[in-house]
């Protein structure tokens, strides 16, 4: 497998930052399977919204008080009736379904990944 190599400026150009999810809701207008979740990243961003294709492994009353970790510079993303502020991540398993990427201990919400 070849990777592509990138420099230092193009990773810290990619603002990632931990939240807390403070809402989290079924979206059935999505495409695929997926909940809306509202992710605060404390006092300088705010509370984001975004579309998480994380049902297979996770139920909505069970995300909200999790820390995530999720990409909060790219541009608003129209999915369905909703925009999507901010890319929650995770890892893809070998049957497709997502494990959310996530910090091990608290840390307080709008902690830049360094």
């Amino acid at each position: 497998m070849s990777r592509d190599t990138i420099e230092w400026d193009q990773f810290s150009r990619v603002e990632m930052r931990a939240g807390t999810v403070v809402e989290a809701q079924s979206f059935p207008e999505a495409r695929k399977p997926a909940y809306r979740l509202k992710v605060d990243f404390g006092p300088e961003l705010g509370v984001l919204q975004s579309s998480a294709q994380i049902t297979d492994h996770y139920a909505p009353e069970e995300l909200v008080g999790r820390q995530v970790m999720a990409v909060v510079n790219f541009p608003p993303k129209q999915i369905g009736p909703m925009r999507s502020q901010c890319l929650v991540t995770g890892f893809y398993r070998d049957d497709g379904t997502v494990i959310l990427a996530v910090p091990d201990k608290p840390v307080p919400n709008g902690a830049r990944l360094g």
